[in-house]
């Protein structure tokens, strides 16, 4: 647990004497001055040893085991002293309590383990004697007391093997049934010491055998059993060393007959018995034995032997050690090539079998080793019957049930690893038997152990075999699974469900392993994973396919073997056309199928050369950085309209740079992607960017014809239906017309022409026929295709064209005619396409005509913009619920100012409100007039009856009138409201803040009124929350009981007080969170209510809504204290003030940092009203208390002062106050008497000492000074620069003033607390008096600490906790007020350091940085370099190893000093912290441990040690872990 090994493996460091060797030599032949200091040490460590074992017993399991862990350490440096206490301690305390004994006897056995080597033959007999008498001297089994004793002769009789057998055999006599723990102790001695007990298993075997016949009971015959499987296991592992045994003679023959007689009364008569346990152990022995049985009587007992052991499975529900035994017979009938083990085949299989194929419970470990026992069991079977066994499996491959091809398939996985010769032979078959299970499984679960298997046979070279490629067809099948994040499939209860995710995600792995680890493998995938990357069925699957492509692709290219061709003989691989066609429309949308975009392009740039041999150049520099950017991005920030840009723009250079020297290359690949259109039917996304790379193809190529042809056949698949479509053939067409604008102009007017866009002639059936949606679905598409063939057709050549060929031709398509009317089409999306197509237009008219630098007049667009107003006009004029209105006034945008685009910025909300079907507008309207009724009705009419100015008007009758007529409308509005849905009723706090106050108006018409208001006022809240019309609260319904008593002094604080706080109570149970600030601030208007009952109702009803409601105000509480705030400067009742100010202290009660950090801001110096607030926070203890720990974290957070230049010109720096620390210090709450602080250096006191050493340079107003009422000196205001040291120069006033805050504010905290004796010390030699002025302030520090010392001793660890940390302050007055306390402290001859190193483990960090800063001061450099090197903030402490290396430099360092440490950590045995007691004992006992002989002379032993001894009864379990541990540390003295 600590470091115990620093002084266990060799000499500590300041030791002078040498440390005995482990070896049993050196022990033995040691010199005499080594005997002789080991009896000098031995009184010690038998009075340790003593006490240890006297407190072994302990009722805490962590301290006895402690305790072990100590006698097994000193047992280790000492076995003969602490073996001969635990000796002669059992021997005279006979009568000791068995747990007792039986923790000494396990001590006893760990020590004898430890140091066998090293004990001396007499104490051996001693012991070996005390173990078996132990062990014996009950003839009742007592299991636990007589296994430690058993176990303990079994550890001596590893080296004292003849002295425990003639111990031990004396007790085991022919015709005497023996001890049962006797039989038990020779079976482990048997597998303990292998080589020393074979030779006498001989006579044991024989002597034993005649018992076997006189056991009756199951535990005698139990215990031979196990013996006897013991012994057999430990000849068959002598057999197997026969080069290390000492008689390499032995022979199996020479037990073979005893064996066997012993096998023939297990076998044939035990097992038989009733007792499962017995029958495990006969069965279990029956294994080990079969090994050593004659050949022809194994043979001979194979035909029972195996049937019996099987039968057992039925009466049995733990298996694992009949499988065992099982394993062990197959394995000895297969040595020795047994005939009759054939015609036990099928019955092994068809019971092994059922156990592979039942459900494993893994946390069951015994099942779980049960499971690979019967796996190991087929194994040896398939050693000598491969046929008949595969023959089964193929045969259980076939069975239509999960569990069974499970059992199966997990069966075969482990033959193909374990028994990979016997199978090479029929991997064939087994390939075939694969092939049908994969055809026929739908699964999950069978599906992942094929996986599993398929994976398996992969590193066994299988599939390279014929059938192996439909293996990895079937992975990549599971890799193609769907994916279904925005709709999981609900999780069943069964814990080896396998899901869809699961499963592909295990096969994604199990490609990619194949693909990367298996060497072999990869002449398999490639090419044959290309066939895979163009079926649409194999899509989910990419990803991983591509990864796997570009690995393999890449290896090829590094080697130098990637074929120019793809060999397509027998294969379904992909044209080149193909391949790069359906990977460019993969990386159109990257983060779709798990992220295919970047394993896409990976592979096209490994498939270069096979894509195209020119390609190669150009994507090695395109792609690299197209793949980083996906990398650095996301689905959700990716541009998705910017990375098409980027592909196209790599489509167009490679197709530039193939077109060069291949023109044909261009046109088909333009053939390919017409061709895949029909494969992204169902993805149009898909679908529209590949229309887009067949445009950047036809624009590469240069024949016409090819160019007309593929333009139409382009047009012709488009399905109209799809927006996405559309834009994406219109988008082609626009790049088709870059380079073939006639041909384009020419294929658009012949689709126009086309049957697709002709229209029956008959009105009615126009109007009627449901197929004229796709008609205008078509015109869109063509009228779409206009306007992407003006925006990117040759500049040159559009201007001339766009009225004639263009614009003609849209408005054509846009306005139908039937028998030579105009009909006017109602279809939305053909109207969107054509503002669209306007608005390209516009930006191709204004960008060709501006860079030519040619006006252009567009004689249509006034006709064009009156369609547009009609568009606008038409559209509804309270509804926006199309996107029309936006895109018409977009398009009248760019019709008007094409060169002012910044103008569409206005409209650029229009999207967000208007696409959709939901009326934005509108709601928003209904949102402020319906959603606020109640609001706005209350206030106008309000307003309107000017009520609220008639409601505290000092004449009766007009607050009568005005009550009376609120209550009356309130009463009305809740009769006739019906509340629809949940709304906020926002005016409920101010409303019942104008009514509560009337509650007890000196009127009784108002009180009731009143009453009535509030009652109607409440009903209509929860009206409003959603509650029923019938619905009636017990709380509201009380405020009608509520009796009317006038207001008088004899009433005020009883029946008043009572009504007051009833009607509280309810608001503040029904009142909404959001509420509950307005009413407040409305309640504090009611405090200056002229009517004292009124103002008086107010403050109760506040207080009573701060008490219950109080914690959830803490983000209001600078709002409601600014408030009362000024009421407090106004109010002259002294009741009403007291309950203000009592509403001050219950807000702090609840929000006490908040209400500080309020009272903190105000100005200094604080106003009477500010004073009181601060009072009211010591009116009781406990927030007293808590507000001076707020104040007192706030000192030690905030900077006492701030440096700022003085001004422009003068680089000097003036040193200003901060406002809080100072706020803080002249707290008037410590003028006000609070109750007792408590103990004499209570943790306040802390931060104030080091604020009194920090001057604060400040400006105060004329003639003020906090506490004393006398004006400062003249020179209080002047700032300290710190270019100027004339300040600290002209003595200690200029600063003591600004110092005399804090020091009174330290002085009234001692005084609280009631320690007379500090007081007079510092009154007695003026301790404060020298702590004000800045030359002595040091001095009024140090006369502190030394009263502090005196007398508030018991404080020590929590003054240096706190102080400690200003030590690195960058203020030097705290750093010189600190250094002061301390070095009083340490010249005090108090022990801080001593101190600080017990308190490490317990406050660490502020202990590490103390210690650092003390080392310096220790007069040790050794010591200083510990402490800076080791105890670092954030580092982490080996508390042990720490506390053994500062002993170990303590006693180098300081040896005149070692006494006062030790006796200084004794002292701390008696602390009232226990993690002090317990590190005060091991700094003790690293300290003792490390000194030599010579040094330990100086020490009072006895003393120290008796002091450790004792805290073995420490109340704390910890404490006596930590005194265990330093008694085995003093393993020297």
């Amino acid at each position: 647990m600590l470091a115990r090994g620093s002084i266990k493996g060799g000499s500590a460091e300041g030791s002078s004497t040498q440390r005995p060797g482990k070896a049993s030599d050196q022990y033995q032949e040691g010199s005499r001055e080594q005997r002789c200091g080991d009896r000098m040490s031995g009184s010690h460590t038998q009075a340790f040893s003593l006490a240890l074992i006297d407190a072994a017993f302990d009722k805490d399991e962590g301290v006895r085991q402690e305790i072990a862990q100590a006698l097994r350490v000193l047992g280790a440096r000492h076995p003969q002293l602490v073996l001969t206490a635990c000796h002669d301690y059992l021997s005279k305390h006979s009568k000791l309590v068995q747990v007792h004994r039986v923790i000494v006897l396990h001590s006893m056995e760990a020590i004898a383990k430890d140091s066998l080597d090293r004990l001396e033959q007499p104490l051996a007999r001693k012991l070996i004697s005390l173990a078996s008498d132990e062990m014996t001297r009950s003839k009742d089994v007592q299991a636990e007391w007589q296994a430690a004793a058993s176990q303990l002769l079994v550890a001596l009789g590893c080296r004292f093997i003849n002295e425990v057998m003639e111990d031990v055999l004396q007790k085991f006599q022919p015709g005497v049934l023996p001890h049962l723990y006797i039989v038990h102790t020779l079976g482990n001695l048997s597998t303990a010491n292998v080589y020393g007990m074979v030779p006498f298993l001989t006579a044991i075997l024989g002597t034993m055998l005649p018992m076997l016949a006189m056991a009756k009971q199951d535990s005698m015959k139990s215990v031979f059993t196990i013996a006897l499987a013991h012994f057999s296991e430990s000849i068959l592992e002598y057999l197997a060393n026969l080069d290390k045994a000492p008689d390499p003679t032995v022979r199996k023959d020479a037990f073979s007959a005893e064996i066997f007689s012993s096998y023939d009364i297990l076998f044939n008569g035990w097992l038989q018995h009733k007792d499962p346990k017995l029958r495990s152990s006969v069965v279990e022995a029956v294994g080990q034995m079969s090994h050593l049985m004659p050949h022809d009587k194994l043979e001979e007992q194979l035909p029972r032997l195996i049937p019996g052991i099987l039968n057992l499975y039925r009466k049995h529900s733990d298996h694992l050690h009949i499988t065992q035994s099982l394993c062990h017979v197959l394995d000895a009938a297969v040595e020795m090539g047994s005939r009759v083990l054939e015609t036990q085949i099928d019955n092994l299989l068809n019971t092994l079998h059922p156990q592979i194929c039942a459900t494993l419970d893994y946390n069951n470990h015994t099942a779980v080793k049960n499971h690979n026992e019967v796996l190991r069991c087929f194994t040896v079977l398939a050693c000598a019957y491969t046929d008949r066994l595969v023959a089964f499996l193929l045969q259980k491959l076939e069975v239509h049930n999960e569990k069974v091809r499970i059992g199966t398939l997990t069966l075969l996985k482990h033959l193909v690893n374990s028994t990979a010769t016997q199978l090479d032979s029929k991997r064939l078959l087994l390939l075939t038997g694969m092939k049908l299970t994969i055809q026929d499984n739908n699964n999950y679960k069978v599906r992942r152990m094929l996986a599993q298997v398929i994976s398996t046979m992969a590193h066994h070279d299988y599939l390279e075999l014929e059938g192996g490629e439909a293996m990895v067809e079937f992975i990549i099948k599971q890799c193609a699974l769907p994916c279904h994040p925005e709709n999981p499939k609900p999780r069943t209860y069964d814990p080896e469900e396998v899901t869809e995710e699961g499963l592909r995600d295990m096969c994604d792995n199990i490609l990619n392993l194949l693909t990367t680890t298996v060497k072999r493998m990869q002449e398999v995938l490639w090419p044959f994973l290309l066939e895979f990357v163009m079926p649409v069925q194999y899509l989910n699957a990419l990803a991983p396919v591509c990864r796997s492509l570009a690995y393999l692709g890449t290896k090829r290219q590094q080697a130098g073997s990637m074929e120019a061709l793809l060999d397509y003989a027998g294969r379904d691989l992909p044209t080149p056309h193909a391949l790069l066609t359906r990977l460019l429309v993969l990386s159109s949308f990257p983060y779709r199928g798990r992220g295919r975009g970047v394993p896409a392009l990976r592979l096209l740039q490994a498939v270069s050369a096979l894509i195209h041999p020119q390609l190669g150049r150009v994507w090695d520099d395109e792609l690299p950085p197209l793949i980083q950017h996906l990398e650095e991005n996301s689905e959700e920030t990716l541009a998705q309209r910017q990375w098409e840009d980027k592909l196209l723009l790599l489509l167009s250079r490679s197709l530039e740079t193939v077109t060069a020297c291949d023109e044909g290359w261009s046109c088909q690949l333009s053939e390919e992607m017409s061709r895949h259109l029909h494969h992204y039917n169902s993805f149009p996304q898909e679908k529209g960017f590949l229309y887009k790379c067949a445009g950047v193809a036809l624009r590469q190529i240069p024949n016409s014809d090819v160019v007309r042809r593929q333009l139409m056949e382009l047009l012709q698949s488009v399905r109209h239906s799809e927006i996405l479509e559309r834009e994406g053939v219109a988008v082609c067409v626009g790049f088709c017309a870059t380079t073939h604008l006639d041909d384009t102009l020419s294929k658009l007017q012949d689709f126009g022409k086309s049957d697709i866009l002709k229209k029956s002639p008959s009105l009615f059936h126009i109007l009627k026929d449901k197929s004229d949606v796709e008609l205008e679905k078509a015109k869109s598409t063509v009228i779409l295709c206009y306007g992407y063939l003006t925006l990117h057709a040759p500049e040159d050549q559009i201007l001339a064209r766009v009225e004639k060929d263009v614009v003609k031709h849209v408005l054509a398509h846009f306005n139908t005619k039937v028998l030579g009317i105009k009909v006017e089409t109602k279809d939305m999306t053909i109207k969107l396409s054509l503002m669209k197509t306007l608005t390209l237009i516009a930006r191709a008219i204004h960008a060709s005509s501006s860079r030519r630098n040619i006006p252009y007049t567009f004689s249509q667009k006034g006709e064009l913009l009156h369609y547009m107003q009609d568009v606008i006009r038409a559209e509804q004029a309270d509804a926006l619920r199309t996107p029309i209105r936006q895109h018409a006034i977009t398009t009248c945008t760019h019709l008007l100012y094409p060169a002012q685009p910044w103008l569409l910025g206005d409209v650029g909300f229009m999207p967000g409100c208007f696409v959709g079907g939901t009326d934005c507008g509108e709601r928003a309207l209904t949102e402020r007039t319906c959603g606020s009724c109640p609001q706005v009705l209350y206030e106008d009419t309000l307003a309107a009856l000017h009520v609220e100015g008639w409601i505290m008007s000092p004449r009766e009758c007009e607050r009568e009138r005005a009550v009376l007529t609120t209550s009356s409308l309130l009463a009305f509005y809740l009769d006739k409201l019906q509340v629809r849905t949940v709304v906020s009723f926002h005016s409920l706090g101010s409303l019942l803040g104008r009514l509560v106050p009337r509650c007890m108006d000196p009127a009784g018409t108002v009180r009731r009124s009143a009453l009535h208001g509030l009652h109607s006022l409440l009903s209509i809240q929860q009206r409003h929350a959603g509650f029923a019309l019938d619905h009636r609260d017990e709380a509201v319904e009380r405020l009608r009981t509520l009796p009317d008593t006038p207001w008088t002094s004899q009433t005020a604080s009883k029946q008043f007080h009572h009504s007051c706080s009833q009607i509280g109570q309810v608001i503040a149970q029904c009142i909404p969170q959001t509420q509950l600030q307005p009413l407040l601030l409305l309640l504090f208007e009611g405090l200056a209510d002229p009517h004292p009952s009124c103002s008086s109702a107010a403050s109760v009803v506040i207080n009573t809504l701060v008490r219950i409601r109080g914690s959830s105000l803490g983000d209001q509480v600078p709002v409601l204290l600014s408030v009362l705030h000024l009421r407090l400067e106004s109010i002259v009742a002294e009741p009403v003030k007291s309950s203000v100010l009592q509403t001050v202290s219950l807000l702090a009660a609840q929000n006490l940092p908040a209400v500080i950090s309020c009272l903190l801001l105000h100005p200094l110096p604080y106003d009477r009203a500010v004073g009181e607030m601060w009072g009211s926070l010591a009116m009781e203890g406990t927030v007293c208390r808590q507000a001076l720990e707020v104040l007192t974290e706030r000192l030690d957070r905030q900077q006492p002062y701030e440096e700022r230049r003085e001004s422009l010109l003068r680089s000097a720096t003036v040193q200003l106050a901060t406002v809080q620390p100072l706020a803080v210090s002249t707290d008037p709450a410590l003028d006000h008497p609070p109750p007792p602080l408590g103990p004499p250096h209570p943790p306040h006191w802390d931060p104030l000492t080091l604020h009194t050493g920090t001057p604060s340079p400040w400006d105060p107003p004329p003639h003020w000074n906090p506490h004393t009422g006398t004006p400062p000196p003249p020179h209080f205001g002047t700032p300290l620069h710190t270019g100027d040291s004339s300040a600290l120069d002209g003595g200690g006033e200029c600063l003591g003033a600004r110092m005399s805050c804090s020091v009174e504010a330290l002085r009234g905290m001692v005084v609280r607390s009631g320690n007379e004796d500090i007081l007079r010390i510092m009154a007695d030699e003026d301790g404060w008096g020298l702590m004000k002025k800045q030359d002595t302030h040091h001095q009024g520090v140090t006369l502190l600490a030394r009263a502090t010392a005196q007398h508030g001793a018991t404080h020590l660890h929590s003054v240096v906790e706190r102080l400690e940390p200003a030590l690195t302050a960058p203020y030097p007055g705290q750093r010189v007020t600190v250094a002061a306390f301390f070095a009083e402290r340490v010249a005090s001859h108090c022990p801080l350091h001593l101190s600080l190193s017990l308190s490490l483990s317990v406050s660490p960090q502020s202990c590490k940085f103390a210690l650092r800063l003390i080392g310096p001061l220790m007069g040790s450099a050794n010591v200083s370099a510990m402490f800076q090197k080791h105890l670092l903030e954030e580092a982490h402490l080996h508390y042990g190893e720490f506390i053994n290396d500062l002993a170990k430099h303590i006693i180098n360092d300081f040896p005149e000093k070692i006494n006062f440490y030790i006796m200084g950590n004794v002292s701390f045995f008696k602390s009232t912290r226990a993690e002090i007691r317990g590190n005060a004992a091991m700094f003790t006992g690293f300290l003792l441990g490390n000194l030599s002989q010579a040094e330990l002379q100086s020490v009072s032993l006895e003393h120290v040690c008796g002091a450790i001894i004792m805290l073995l009864r420490d109340a704390v379990p910890a404490v006596r872990i930590k005194a265990a541990e330093a008694l085995s540390l003093l393993h020297e003295l």
